[in-house]
Formats: C-alpha cells, sequence, structure tokens
C-alpha cells in the first residue's frame, strides 16, 4: 500500500542562468562552495540512473496513485539533471576542468558499477540514495545553509531540494511492491553509502586541487558544514534507514517544500 503523500509535478527550474555565478559562491569561501559544487557534480548522471532503475519496473505497478507519482518522479529528475548541466558551464566558465573527472565518474560507477548489479540491486540503492537527497534537501530548506549562496545557485538548489521532498517516497514505494526484503534494503543501502562518499570525496578532491595556490584558507563555517553533512546526512540516515519499519515519509517535512514553492509561486 502506497504512504499516503502530497500529489506533485515537474516544473521547470526558477533560476536565471545568464546572471552568472562567483568562483567562491557560497559566503565568498572555496571550501564550502566546494563540498556543494561535488555532489552537483554527481546529480545529472544519478538522476538518470535513478529514472532508469525506476522505470524498470513500471509495468509491474498496479496502484494507480504510486503509478502517477512515478510519471512526475521521472519529470522532475529529468529537469534535474538538465538544470545541473547548465550549472556546470557556469562552472567551465569559471576555469575549473571538470570532464575529466566526469568521464570517469560515470565509467566507474554507470559502465561499471550498475551493469554487474541486478536491477533489484540497482532499485535498492536508488531508494537509498533517494532517501539521503531528501536528508540533503530537508537541510538546505530548513538550516539556513544556503543563506549567504549567490542567487542563481541559491535558487537551483532550493528549487531541486523542495522537488526531492516530494517525490522522496517514490523509490521507496516501487522497492517495497517489487521485493520488500529487508536485507534486499540494506545490500542497497550500504551500496549506496559506499558509492556516494566515494564519488563525493573524489570530485571535492578534483575541485580542491585546482584552487591550490589561492591565498584563502577555509573559514571555521567550512568545517562545521562539514561535520553538518557528516551528521544530519550520513549518520541520521543510517540511523534511520536501518529500522525495519522505516518509510520516508515518517519524516514530517514536506511543510518545507510546501513553504518554499508558495514563496516562489511554484505550489
Amino acid at each position: 500500500m502506497v504512504a499516503e503523500q502530497s500529489t506533485f509535478t515537474p516544473r521547470k527550474p526558477p533560476v536565471s542562468f545568464e546572471e552568472g555565478l562567483p568562483r567562491h559562491w557560497l559566503g565568498g569561501a572555496a571550501v564550502p562552495t566546494h563540498v556543494v559544487n561535488a555532489v552537483n557534480l554527481l546529480f545529472p548522471a544519478g538522476e538518470r540512473f535513478f529514472i532508469r532503475s525506476v522505470a524498470r519496473y513500471a509495468e509491474r505497478i498496479q496502484d494507480p496513485a504510486l503509478r502517477a507519482q512515478m510519471k512526475a518522479f521521472f519529470g522532475q529528475e529529468g529537469h534535474h539533471a538538465k538544470a545541473h548541466e547548465r550549472f556546470f558551464e557556469l562552472l567551465r566558465e569559471q576555469g575549473y576542468e571538470i570532464d575529466r573527472f566526469l568521464r570517469a565518474y560515470e565509467r566507474v560507477a554507470y559502465d561499471g558499477i550498475e551493469r554487474v548489479c541486478s536491477p533489484e540491486l540497482r532499485l535498492s540503492v536508488t531508494a537509498a540514495l533517494e532517501h539521503y537527497t531528501a536528508l540533503m534537501a530537508e537541510g538546505a530548506l530548513s538550516a539556513g545553509t544556503l543563506d549567504t549562496a549567490h542567487p542563481t545557485a541559491k535558487a537551483l538548489l532550493l528549487w531541486h531540494a523542495a522537488e526531492e521532498i516530494e517525490h522522496k517516497t517514490v523509490a521507496f514505494d516501487v522497492l517495497k511492491t517489487i521485493n520488500p526484503s529487508y536485507t534486499l534494503r540494506i545490500r542497497g543501502f550500504a551500496l549506496a553509502t559506499l558509492t556516494l562518499t566515494m564519488f563525493w570525496v573524489a570530485a571535492l578532491a578534483a575541485l580542491l586541487v585546482q584552487e591550490l595556490g589561492q591565498s584563502e584558507r577555509a573559514p571555521r563555517r567550512a568545517i562545521k558544514g562539514r561535520h553538518s553533512v557528516l551528521k544530519n546526512v550520513f549518520l541520521r540516515g543510517l540511523r534511520e534507514y536501518v529500522r525495519r519499519d522505516f518509510h520516508p515519509s515518517q519524516n514530517d517535512n514536506i511543510h518545507l517544500a510546501k513553504a518554499y514553492l508558495a514563496e516562489i509561486g511554484a505550489a
């Protein structure tokens, strides 16, 4: 049975990419900017992996409410992938060499790991990663972490965050329908945690090495920000996801998405 969840719809990003983006767009500091830039590099290929993993089971889902949510999920994730690729262009304009990392990431993650995993495990990984992205989204919308962000990046990330919260239950509900095995769920969570950590750190290193020679030192808030990611995303994600009775709807954060979307006239 699909958990009660608000209806949602794909939306175009309320972002003016023509405004450009300063090099250190988050608080004027390199390290916190690149912590977020790094996870942004993972999004487009990751979103398309999510779509493939869930869409494989579209014909086996009979619940009309879940089928409607899946269709909206595909639309939202497709818009996210395209919008973050526009963000890549801004990074390239700033002089960052990101394509070498992107090629390696896609070769290892999707030409390699995805191909050797079963379809059910890929779906389980997707459900787990959607839990992580929902936690990131909650933090972005509630903790003021983007208060010092440039308007272009802030608009992109808050729009993405709101939609991640809207569709946070979809992959999990498809997984429960296809195979409710707790062992499968935990296997997917373990692989999701390993790969997200590995690729996020690799992307961060690829960006920070290009900052060598810069005189700026990372401020204390950059260190606190890394601790926040560890505590509020990874440790919280682990604590919640391993509960046998866990469901993404147990995190009461849909009001954050609704409030932001109402604020920008996109509710």
